[in-house]
This record gives C-alpha cells, structure tokens and sequence, in this order.
C-alpha cells in the first residue's frame, strides 16, 4: 500500500507516545527522516510510525504526513544523501521558501530518481550523510548546539534532549546511534575507565537503581557537553558531572563507549 510510506516535508514534527497533542513527545522528526506507516488511529487523525533511521515508533498528526511511493522509500534508505550541517538553512520546495534545522536529510545525490515534486533548491553547507568524520569534526558539530535549551523529545537545536543531541551529533559525522540513552550504552566499545578514554567517547550516567538516564560526549580534558537545563560543558570526574558554574555533582558516571575509530 503506496499511504504507508512517507518523508518529513516540514522542519520539525513531533513524534508523541500516544495518538493525542497533549501525550509526551518522545522524538521529533527533521526534514528527509522518512518512515513506515504501521497504523492509523480509530479516528484517523494519528499515524504510528517506525522511522526508518533508529527504528523508533510513535504518534504524528495525520496532516503532517507526506505520501511517498515504496520505490521512494528503497531509494532513500539505500542511498547516500547530504546532511545539513547549517544551524538553519533555507531551502526552495514546491517553489515555497522553508527554514530547515542542522541534522535535516536532502535529496540530493549523484542518482536523480524522484518525482518532480520533490526536487528543491539549497545552497547552504553539507556533507554526505555516510562519510565518517573524525573527531574536530564531532566537536565541531556539537559545539553548534550550544545552548540549545533542553526539552523532552527534542531533536532540534531550538529544543533538543540529551540523546537526541548525541545521536544528532554522530549522525551528521557519520556515525549511527540509537535514539534513547538507555539504546546508546548498548553500542560501541567498552571504555574500562574514565584515564583510558578519548575526546569522542560517550560518557552515560545512571540513576540510584542503575538505569541509564543520560549521555554525552568527551571533549579534552575530560571535559563534556551535553544536554542538561541546556546544552552546555562541564566537568567530568570518575563520580560523574561536576556543574561548571556551583560545583555539585550532577549526574553518576555508568560507563564510557567509544563509538569513533581509535586514532
């Protein structure tokens, strides 16, 4: 069925835990991120979707979903695409002007298998998604989202939550993660402690019954940027995070993953 298939047209679209505006928002679709329809709601108003990249499943609003043909859907799965690697970008789709935020997934690529619908003009900064990228790189990226304010869900630069920002991150420079913190920690490579790891690690915290709550990144000097109130640096000890600015400890440090290839 051809309505079971569809793309992310608009800038951002929250994915919600239950068929409802008031229910949580657990993730938020950017523009490109494309996905399978699973269900409809009795009403017809919500759709349930697994999104193709983590394979994460949750609620839409039926007025925000774009068709696409199952051939459309192959062709973005299979194929190496560019990345937005601009805060904010300016696209030309369907001859209407649309912001679209770091992260977003363009067709754009050496093999032109779409409808003319779908073609649109960009000239801002990108990257294939596929190419991996070192670890100045990963910096690079994460330190544009500075600031960013936290929020629940979020997956944008103007609200984005602790994993959505270190699966953004590694996204971008070519690396894939799971969507949730408690996903992430399953993958990668042991780090056994806090003296062997490497700028690019990811560094998860645990709560008092040792359920990973939270990640971020490894920055020199045992530094770390992440998601918290906002996306910001602080200090990492073998307790955890030390907040930079009253020096509590913040966060209890799990485990260390190295995700990027040793240099």
């Amino acid at each position: 069925m051809e309505e079971n298939k569809g793309i992310c047209r608009l800038s951002v679209v929250p994915v919600r835990s239950k068929a409802s505006d008031t229910s949580e928002q657990v993730s938020q679709l950017l523009f490109g991120d494309h996905y399978q329809v699973l269900e409809s709601s009795a009403d017809g108003k919500w759709l349930r979707v697994e999104i193709a990249y983590d394979s994460y499943q949750g609620w839409i609003d039926a007025k925000q979903h774009y068709i696409i043909p199952d051939a459309y859907y192959q062709e973005l799965s299979s194929s190496d695409f560019k990345v937005t690697l601009d805060l904010v970008s300016t696209i030309l789709f369907k001859k209407q002007t649309q912001n679209i935020l770091l992260g977003s997934v363009l067709p754009i690529t050496s093999n032109e298998l779409f409808h003319v619908e779908e073609s649109l003009a960009f000239n801002g900064e990108s990257k294939s998604l596929h190419q991996k990228r070192d670890f100045e790189f990963v910096k690079r990226v994460a330190l544009t989202y500075l600031n960013s304010p936290y929020q629940w869900g979020g997956r944008s630069p103007f609200g984005i939550d602790c994993s959505g920002f270190t699966q953004n991150v590694f996204k971008i420079s070519g690396y894939r993660l799971n969507r949730d913190a408690s996903q992430q920690v399953d993958q990668g490579k042991l780090v056994p402690h806090l003296t062997d790891a490497c700028p690019g690690d990811l560094a998860f915290f645990s709560n008092e019954n040792g359920k990973i709550t939270h990640v971020g990144i490894i920055l020199e000097d045992h530094q770390l940027i992440h998601a918290s109130g906002k996306v910001r640096i602080d200090k990492l000890t073998e307790e955890g995070i030390i907040h930079s600015e009253h020096g509590q400890l913040t966060h209890k440090l799990h485990s260390i993953k190295r995700i990027l290839p040793k240099e």
